[in-house]
């Protein structure tokens, strides 16, 4: 697969990468309900020997159990992918999340995801969310300091608006930002992209396919079965209705889309993020083995202007309000 330089970093990337967040399983506040964890461990397999040379994680997913599958998958793997984890949500014992971007609390992080993920050093480290956005500089400042020390390779965040990209500049450069893009969420094309453009910041976005929204597996019939453990049963603003049917309209565009180019729309969601310049990679999600197989094709897949005005005239046509 084709790979993309990160940013100012040594890291050329694969255009899609493998998303650990469902495969932390249940059991906390934003889990995706139950996870097998011997299909996480062969659908990260099945994704390395496909060519993906990169997990992204967080020690939040599954409250540590994300990156603790990702280690159990990567044990005597040779070839193995860079691995990408987040600081700055923490919880308590009663599963309670908070947050913390205290220098203290950092290094507590990183030390509990090395040793989670059993590894010396973290290829790149990623503030979550910018919260309590009063400690950025301290936090940013601790991530400096790691790299600084070796425990992390390169330093990045995720969720950060323009202006906090240039809080953070002003300490140390940021490799790389992680936010939420999609044909659903289109908000930092406003100014976020191009923020990232023009200071040479590497972008990976994440959610291309709207939580799997945008797959073309979705019905009325499977929203109303799905587990009450599941976040985007109650969570996810975009499966509740009215916004979860007119979805489910877009995602008959994408179908008719997708089968001029013998595609599937889960591709076309993904092409379509990658289609930006701004955007180095996206993260796609696997639960197991197959479906990360079923979206590869998305990263050599071209949209036709055609394409793309047929996406920006249904969506104009039928906003959110």
């Amino acid at each position: 697969m084709k790979t993309c330089r990160l940013g100012h970093t040594d890291l050329d990337i694969t255009l899609l990468g493998f998303g650990a967040w469902a495969i932390g399983g249940s059991g906390w506040a934003f889990g995706w309900g139950s996870q097998n964890d011997r299909e996480s461990i062969a659908a990260i397999r099945e994704a390395i020997d496909l060519g993906i040379n990169w997990i992204d994680t967080a020690a939040i997913y599954g409250l540590g159990h994300s990156e603790e599958v990702v280690a159990a998958a990567l044990e005597g793997v040779q070839n193995r992918p860079y691995v990408f984890t987040k600081c700055e949500r923490v919880w308590n014992e009663r599963g309670e999340i908070g947050k913390s971007l205290k220098a203290d609390s950092i290094r507590r992080e990183c030390e509990a995801s090395l040793k989670r993920l059993r590894v010396d050093v973290i290829d790149l480290y990623q503030i979550h969310w910018p919260e309590p956005a009063e400690d950025v500089e301290e936090g940013w400042e601790t991530l400096n300091r790691l790299k600084t020390e070796g425990k992390v390779r390169w330093i990045g965040v995720s969720n950060f608006d323009a202006a906090q990209l240039a809080r953070a500049s002003t300490i140390a450069p940021v490799a790389s930002l992680q936010p939420p893009y999609s044909m659903l969420r289109r908000d930092i094309e406003e100014s976020i992209l191009p923020y990232c453009l023009a200071h040479g910041i590497g972008t990976i976005v994440y959610s291309p396919m709207q939580s799997g929204l945008l797959t073309g597996s979705w019905s009325q019939e499977r929203m109303a079965a799905l587990p009450a453990d599941d976040w985007r049963k109650e969570k996810n603003r975009h499966f509740q209705p009215p916004l979860f049917e007119r979805n489910l309209q877009l995602v008959e565009v994408l179908r008719t889309i997708a089968a001029r180019h013998g595609a599937t729309p889960g591709q076309v969601a993904i092409a379509w993020t990658l289609r930006h310049p701004a955007v180095t990679a996206a993260i796609v999600g696997a639960r197991k083995p197959g479906q990360l197989r079923d979206l590869l094709p998305a990263a050599t897949l071209t949209l036709t202007a055609t394409d793309l005005a047929a996406i920006d005239d249904f969506l104009k046509a039928h906003p959110e309000s």
